[in-house]
């Protein structure tokens, strides 16, 4: 007998077919990531490509027992059908589309997504709402059907469906220009929330008085770069990317599944400038909301907001508290906080000067304040919100 040990048995081989080219694929490929390290190793065959221009060829040449893919085009769907007609292969899929009836399928609750948008312009008081999508994919489609029913009664909800990767943007423009305002509008994803902004800001409209703008992906680069910093809905990708190499290491140790769907809700909202405001009808309040928004970080006071306006703090306190459901002061402190949120998720600028920067005359002020409204210091916070390299 050989007393040799038993050699351990060959890993086995994935193919990753997911775009890098926008942040929810890149987020699907960190929680990937993060299962394999956990739970590897894998060989993985990972090819490059952006949304609808997978490479085919490769594909069909490659060799392995499983499969993650974002199965979005009808090309990719037959390569995989081709493959899958030759030999047996473990196949997850992480797109809404529905390419491949039966197959699992990890996917973002895009219903929950519009339920998030509804009641974020729902709170902010809007009356006039918009969805602007992108008719190609299915995942935007849900995004508007939910949110159009959650919006309910509240108002009526325009619906604009471009129908390319860019858009039209004379079209966009003549149907924003026509849409009832203020409006609270949200876009199927961020590059079409970007498309929006650029829209309002080439044809005269505010952002976010006259068009309250929401994204989704939370793209830190896009939300961030645009003309007016756009808010975006934040869905779990990772956890989606993981969830999916979850349920091909089961099904690779021979594991029956109890179901054939997963739908991950979104973490939550990311607020920017592009939808920091509240829609009133009072002139005043109106007013207000946009001094405060363009002079808070400069250390401004309730008194100070009162002169520039030409009334009184009494005046100006009784109507923000009837038309918004609280103070000037707390909307100061909502503005000054969003600016120290974004700069301790963008930058690794040190507390003092982010403290100068919001409007903040004492960083010792601002770490109490933060920590009463947070649960947490600045300094915790930071490290809980950043994201895997």
């Amino acid at each position: 007998m050989s007393d040799r040990p038993e050699a351990a048995p060959a890993p086995p081989r994935v193919a990753i077919i997911v775009e890098g080219s926008n942040a929810y694929g890149r987020g699907l490929l960190i929680g990937i990531r993060r299962f394999v390290h956990e739970h590897g190793p894998w060989v993985l065959f990972m090819p490059e490509h952006g949304r609808g221009m997978p490479p085919l060829d490769a594909i069909r040449r490659w060799r392995g027992e499983a499969m993650i893919a974002r199965i979005e085009t009808p090309g990719l769907a037959d390569a995989i059908r081709d493959l899958r007609g030759e030999r047996e292969l473990h196949l997850v899929d992480v797109s809404a589309a529905g390419l491949i009836p039966g197959t699992p399928c990890v996917e973002t609750d895009d219903r929950a997504i519009g339920r998030l948008a509804a009641l974020h312009f729902q709170q902010r008081r809007f009356s006039s709402f918009a969805f602007v999508g992108d008719e190609r994919f299915r995942w935007s489609r849900n995004r508007c059907q939910a949110f159009i029913e959650a919006v309910g009664d509240s108002g009526p909800v325009a619906v604009y469906n471009a129908d390319s990767e860019t858009g039209t943007n004379g079209e966009l423009a003549a149907w924003l220009r026509a849409i009832p305002k203020p409006v609270g509008l949200l876009a199927c994803y961020d590059v079409r929330g970007r498309e929006v902004i650029d829209a309002c800001r080439d044809i005269g409209l505010t952002v976010p008085d006259e068009v309250s703008v929401l994204g989704v992906d939370d793209d830190p680069l896009l939300c961030s770069l645009a003309s007016t910093p756009m808010s975006s809905i934040i869905p779990d990708a990772e956890g989606a990317g993981w969830r999916a190499a979850d349920v091909i290491a089961r099904l690779l140790a021979g594991e029956r599944l109890d179901r054939d769907l997963w739908l991950l809700p979104p973490i939550g909202l990311t607020q920017r400038q592009s939808t920091a405001t509240i829609a009133t009808d009072d002139p005043i309040v109106a007013d207000a909301l946009q001094h405060i928004r363009e002079h808070a970080c400069r250390g401004i006071k309730v008194g100070d907001v009162a002169r520039a306006l030409e009334t009184t703090r009494h005046v100006l306190t009784s109507r923000f508290l009837k038309h918004t459901g609280h103070s000037p002061h707390e909307e100061i402190l909502r503005v000054q906080f969003r600016q120290v949120e974004t700069l301790l998720l963008e930058t690794e600028l040190p507390l003092a000067e982010i403290a100068s920067r919001a409007g903040f005359r004492h960083a010792e002020y601002m770490t109490v304040a933060f920590r009463r409204r947070y649960g947490m210091p600045p300094s915790h916070w930071r490290r809980s919100r950043q994201r895997p390299a």
